[in-house]
């Protein structure tokens, strides 16, 4: 029996309609069902000397239930989004404690594994559940020199291009002289390193055994970049720019051993090529986020600083060891026009010596994303703030969430943007979320 002309429209209509009808009664009868439990935020920071702002919570997840239509005969379809329950609190999640003074963390692309520098010079292999591989990446225990706290391995960094198993990883360590080196190794694969790659970028001469920092990041461009401290010499070379010490360089590692730049402030002259930024005392841990270096300088007598440089402000000033902080230092009355004062910064009375983190930009707690987190090696609270282009706003207290995990000498993240952070007495922790 032939169908009337168009009844099979008709009776697609009908259905659609029914079945639309339906999904939106299951919305309505569902909505008295979810959960709008108020979370209490964080304690705010109270920092001596910048006043941290009200946070505003984030915004409810919600859920929502789609329909789709087709023209086929196929039925319809309906797609729900599971919202994430409140964050309740920020937590530290233990992987492992069998590091020894781990001082860098980082991830090579396309691995889920974490590869944790210590002091003494091996790079431990750490899989997601916190095991630690019986045989390290790498060790250089050897040649490096690890007298004193502020030497030995200092700085790791894989090349964020290469993805197959003959990956470029970079290192910055002390050796026997007091001097420190820039080395570049290829692995054979994720767990070894083929040691006859070894290729020597730079080497720097040390007036000291202290401030060396040694902390080591690539940008958008992959510029290679890397944190020299004053030398431990009094702060003179804080302001010569001359010097690479007291300033974080950035090279171009595809050169003979490397390449400068166009871009930075000295490529011409006026100082060295290499350099760009100066005016540091220690910058111990740094991070790129885009297009902008988050620059923590361990202070001297009395404050901590961290200042957040755009990636297109070569040649800054930080201005150490005119000024410490925003204070004058090696001047009473000192000008400090043509200087760049910190975005954040705190006393002695509220700790000893930053440790500069990350942004977090993972996707397991949303309500942090654009955080910058940070810590003290003396008091270990766990803080952190939002650049706006300008200031550090919505700044946060986590520690009564978090605890203190200890000296808290480093922090990292993995591919996924996920946040970790390591203690000197060698504890890995992860950030996770409780619902």
């Amino acid at each position: 029996m032939t169908e009337p002309a168009g009844w099979w429209r008709y009776s697609r209509l009908a259905t659609l309609f029914l079945a639309t009808t339906l999904v939106l009664v299951f919305s309505s009868c569902s909505s008295g069902t979810v959960d709008r439990t108020t979370t209490t935020g964080p304690l705010a920071s109270t920092s001596t000397v910048i006043s941290p702002t009200t946070t505003t919570p984030p915004v409810a997840a919600t859920t929502v239930i789609a329909s789709t239509t087709t023209t086929t005969e196929e039925p319809i379809s309906t797609t729900t989004t599971t919202p994430l329950a409140p964050l309740r609190a920020l937590r530290l999640e233990l992987l492992t404690d069998g590091l020894h003074q781990p001082v860098a963390i980082a991830s090579s692309f396309g691995e889920d594994r974490l590869y944790v520098a210590e002091r003494t010079g091996i790079v431990q292999i750490v899989d997601p559940s916190g095991e630690i591989a019986a045989t390290p990446l790498l060790d250089l225990t050897d040649e490096v020199n690890d007298f004193s706290i502020e030497q030995g391995l200092l700085g790791l960094a894989f090349h964020p291009d290469d993805t197959g198993p003959q990956r470029r990883m970079y290192v910055y360590f002390s050796v026997d002289g007091d001097d420190t080196m820039l080395v570049e190794y290829r692995t054979t694969n994720a767990t070894s390193v083929d040691l006859s790659t070894r290729r020597v970028l730079l080497t720097i001469d040390q007036p000291a055994i202290r401030h060396n920092a040694g902390m080591i990041q690539f940008d958008e461009d992959r510029a290679l970049y890397l944190s020299l401290g004053d030398g431990g010499s009094g702060g003179s070379n804080g302001q010569d720019t001359s010097n690479l010490l007291g300033g974080i360089i950035r090279i171009d590692v595809n050169g003979d051993p490397y390449a400068i730049p166009a871009s930075n402030p000295f490529s011409d002259g006026g100082g060295a090529p290499e350099l760009w930024i100066y005016g540091l005392r220690n910058p111990w841990r740094f991070s790129i986020d885009q297009g902008f270096a988050y620059v923590a300088d361990v202070g001297q007598d009395d404050r901590e600083e961290i200042t957040v440089v755009s990636l297109e402000d070569g040649g800054a000033n930080l201005g150490w060891s005119l000024l410490e902080g925003s204070l004058c230092f090696s001047e009473r009355n000192c000008d400090p026009k043509g200087t760049v004062l910190p975005t954040l910064e705190y006393t002695h009375d509220d700790g000893c010596s930053v440790t500069g983190g990350f942004v977090y930009r993972g996707s397991a707690i949303p309500e942090l994303f654009g955080h910058y987190f940070y810590s003290d090696w003396c008091s270990g609270w766990i803080r952190s703030f939002v650049f706006d282009g300008e200031t550090a706003t919505d700044q946060q207290d986590w520690t009564d969430q978090t605890g203190v995990p200890g000296q808290v000498n480093t922090f990292g993240v993995d591919n996924a943007g996920e946040l970790y952070l390591a203690t000197w007495s060698g504890s890995l922790y992860r950030f996770v979320a409780e619902r």
